[in-house]
């Protein structure tokens, strides 16, 4: 059977999903997949814990060493990174992934501010360690988006992607739908659970467009951080014509748009969409991707869960695949 040690960094709500859904199911794991996930160490900005078992309160954690030190100690073979995607952390994240392939771990992470600042190096350094980056967390949560993507830039044409990627902004979109406004669907959406603290990032199309543009790396080798933006908000002057849209069967969608004949860019605009249309039926938690292949026609994915929980699932994935193919490169 197959070991493998795992540094987990960062001790958020993902983080703590992983490491819960490790301890629930690590038996299935060894008898289903010969591989025995170990996570070794936890570590955030502030402090760190090494061992095994279960994860101690934080009052019980240790000072922080170097961690290129700790990742020797505890022989990671894999990093997982789940930390908040903020540009405020952005440098140390990059720095954190890329000492991670230094040491000789594969990386799976859920930090699209990573990747959007270090693209090119990680796939770089990964290809020269012979390590495997794998960020299916960090595109849609559950649904298999960067997969698919992966899969058809192995000899199919995709001439452009699209979809709704962010399920806070199609809850509040349908909530306004029903005349609610934004201030209160906003507010509900936090109060239950949909949406993080600040939406900001949901509402404005910042996060569904930093989604799409890892999913344009991935289908076309480019590097998101080259890819310039141009959004659409949500915002409380279009309640009335939200409103009007329900109405008449229609729903308004947060949809963003790549195209590879239009290199480095991606919008994100409302659209009004049939009620019974495949973005029309999105419910959340419910997200999809649609990529055009051309003349082999559309294949469009959907559904998936946008929680923590969900999250860490796909990363679990991630981590399983790699006993079965670890190919060094960002995938």
């Amino acid at each position: 059977m197959r070991v493998l040690p795992i540094v987990v960094l960062g001790y958020g709500p993902v983080a703590r999903a992983f490491i819960n859904q490790i301890g629930a199911h690590r038996e299935e794991y060894r008898a289903r997949h010969d591989v025995d996930l170990s996570v070794v160490a936890v570590r955030t900005h502030r402090s760190q814990v090494v061992g095994s078992d279960e994860v101690p309160p934080r009052s019980d954690w240790a000072e922080l060493t170097d961690l290129a030190d700790l990742l020797g100690t505890v022989e990671a073979k894999v990093v997982v990174q789940a930390v908040p995607s903020t540009d405020v952390v952005a440098t140390q994240a990059v720095e954190d992934a890329l000492m991670a392939i230094r040491c000789g771990a594969h990386l799976v992470t859920a930090t699209t501010s990573t990747l959007l600042h270090g693209w090119r190096e990680l796939e770089q350094l990964a290809i020269d360690f012979g390590c495997a980056v794998r960020i299916s967390g960090a595109v849609g949560a559950m649904l298999p988006a960067a997969d698919l993507a992966r899969s058809l830039g192995q000899g199919i044409s995709v001439t452009s992607v699209s979809g709704c990627l962010n399920a806070t902004a199609t809850y509040v979109l349908d909530q306004m739908s029903e005349g609610v406004t934004l201030d209160l669907a906003t507010t509900t959406a936090r109060q239950t659970g949909v949406s993080d603290n600040d939406p900001t990032a949901d509402l404005s199309g910042h996060d569904v467009a930093t989604q799409l543009r890892i999913l344009t790396g991935l289908l076309w080798a480019r590097d998101p951080a080259e890819t310039e933006v141009i959004l659409e908000p949500i915002t409380p002057e279009i309640e009335r014509s939200v409103f009007r849209a329900g109405r008449r069967g229609q729903r308004l969608r947060q949809v963003a748009v790549a195209d590879h004949d239009i290199p480095d860019l991606v919008t994100v605009s409302l659209r009004v969409v049939p009620a019974e249309s495949k973005l029309g039926l999105l419910r959340w938690p419910d997200k999809a991707a649609i990529f055009d292949c051309g003349d082999f026609g559309s294949i469009t994915v959907s559904g998936g869960d946008s929680s923590p929980a969900g999250v860490a699932q796909s990363m679990i994935k991630d981590t399983l695949s790699l006993v079965h193919d670890a190919t060094p490169g960002l995938r």
